[in-house]
């Protein structure tokens, strides 16, 4: 009899080969303290988060908070039914009305994960006769979302926009095409040519999904994304997003100006059949949502930690994933995974928590340590991470 965890055996092998050197596991961390978006107790040692998503440091708002625990004590703890069914709330509706506003569109669709809006949306309007044009570095959940809908997968090489004009050129005039896009691609933290993709795309027949979860709140005059940013974002057709990163809590979502697109809370299965987020959750998200409208000086100083924190780590020699910051997130390139994983171990050792990430999930194969900045960083605290990063840099050898 086959084994059916033989396929495994590999990552198994690796993964004890790397713990058998007493390595922390990178992947099981376990936070015993938050005690602010940017900083918890991990192994019993203050730990700066340079990992976390959260990105508008919203997750400790005073404001946020007082939204949830009021919901907690008059609605319950959860909704214990679907949304078509009895796990639709007044704080649903709320939430919704907020997503609406802060997009300027008609349309907003909540969902109980940002993974499964992507899983949702992409599967319900692209289906077995349709095709999926998307960027072969695109997340895990479009690929389950192509999967899922049984759509027929077109892939481009990454943000090229020659290459993307091409594959829809191939493709039969008449049929059913979406092309899907992140704003900010989670890894590098590199950003999408979404403007010119955009008017590609709209020559060639295509619908556009972008995916903004690693750009809403942060980038744009408004905070609604590289859409915003770029000048497109009434030329796009849905835009998806979570409330797991600027928005500081859980849940996913979808905004459209599409007159039909209400049909989707009838046919979209991840929507449908799936219990809706408990009461507490979406009033945190609707709370957020309208404070992050009014949150401008926030998104400068995250900007200007992005743009620290990029010149210092390159000053001191590390080899990073874009040659300016575009976002966010800053991914430190590592020479393979060993060195990786002990770069890491050496940066919590110092008192600092970024991310490991490693193959299939990375591009070209690569390992990196991602860095998540918040707005809430002080510039004490890139000073001290850079410091963190040069100690363990020459520790390791990186550096």
């Amino acid at each position: 009899m086959t084994d059916l965890f033989d396929k495994f055996q590999p990552l198994i092998d690796q993964r004890e080969a790397l713990l058998s050197t007493g390595l922390t596991d990178p992947f099981n961390l376990t936070m015993e303290r938050v005690e602010s978006p940017t900083v918890a107790i991990c192994n019993g040692k203050r730990t700066i988060l340079l990992g976390t998503y959260n990105y508008m440091g919203m997750t400790f708002d005073p404001d946020v908070i007082a939204a949830g625990k009021k919901a907690l004590d008059e609605f319950g703890s959860g909704t214990t039914g679907s949304r078509v069914l009895n796990g639709t709330y007044q704080g649903h509706r709320e939430c919704e009305d907020a997503l609406r506003e802060f997009y300027g569109m008609d349309h907003a669709m909540v969902f109980s994960t940002g993974y499964q809006a992507n899983l949702g949306v992409i599967s319900t309007i692209a289906g077995k006769e349709d095709y999926v044009i998307l960027d072969i570095d695109s997340h895990a959940s479009i690929y389950d979302g192509c999967a899922l809908g049984n759509a027929q997968i077109v892939a481009f090489r990454h943000n090229d926009i020659e290459a993307l004009e091409k594959r829809l050129k191939r493709l039969p005039a008449d049929a059913g095409k979406l092309v899907v896009l992140e704003g900010v691609y989670s890894m590098l933290g590199d950003v999408a040519p979404l403007k010119e993709m955009v008017a590609v795309c709209k020559a060639n027949g295509a619908m556009v999904l972008v995916d903004e979860a690693h750009s809403m709140g942060f980038i744009g005059d408004n905070g609604r994304g590289v859409a915003e940013a770029q000048g497109v974002i009434n030329d796009v057709d849905f835009i998806i997003g979570t409330f797991s990163k600027s928005v500081g809590t859980v849940g996913g979502f979808c905004v459209s100006n599409n007159p039909r697109f209400e049909i989707l809370r009838l046919v979209c299965r991840p929507y449908v059949f799936t219990a809706s987020l408990p009461p507490s959750v979406v009033a945190t998200a609707a709370t957020s949502i309208r404070k992050l409208m009014g949150a401008a000086d926030k998104r400068q100083h995250l900007w200007d930690n992005s743009r620290r924190l990029h010149k210092g780590l390159r000053e001191l020699g590390f080899t990073l994933g874009t040659q300016e910051p575009q976002s966010a997130i800053i991914a430190v390139i590592m020479p393979d995974l060993e060195k990786g994983a002990a770069m890491w171990e050496a940066l919590l050792h110092e008192g600092l928590y970024v991310n490991l990430a490693r193959p299939p999930a990375t591009p070209a194969n690569m390992t990196l340590l991602r860095c998540s900045l918040c707005a809430l960083h002080t510039e004490e605290q890139v000073g001290e991470i850079l410091g963190m990063f040069e100690a363990a840099g020459k520790k390791t050898g990186v550096i």
